[in-house]
């Protein structure tokens, strides 16, 4: 697990690195907000498919509520 942990932390990195290597000189804005909606809607999208679409599954795998799964699911438009 921690391999994997590991693989995907370094994955954000160099995410997060290309991103500012792309601004060439203009400032950074709102970047915690721009990774969150990146990463947010893959993210519930493979987990609500390994979880054959049960939001009670998906919501303990992520460890959130349902109804915030519900909300994020309207959110993105995936429910």
């Amino acid at each position: 697990m921690a391999n994997v942990t590991n693989q995907l932390a370094s994955s954000v990195r160099s995410a997060i690195k290309a991103y500012f290597a792309t601004l060439d000189g203009t400032n950074a804005h709102n970047i915690y907000q721009l990774v969150l909606s990146e990463i947010e809607r893959p993210l519930l999208e493979i987990v609500m498919e390994h979880a054959d679409n049960n939001q009670s599954k998906a919501a303990q795998w992520l460890g959130i509520s349902r109804n915030t799964l519900r909300k994020l699911l309207s959110k993105y438009e995936l429910s």
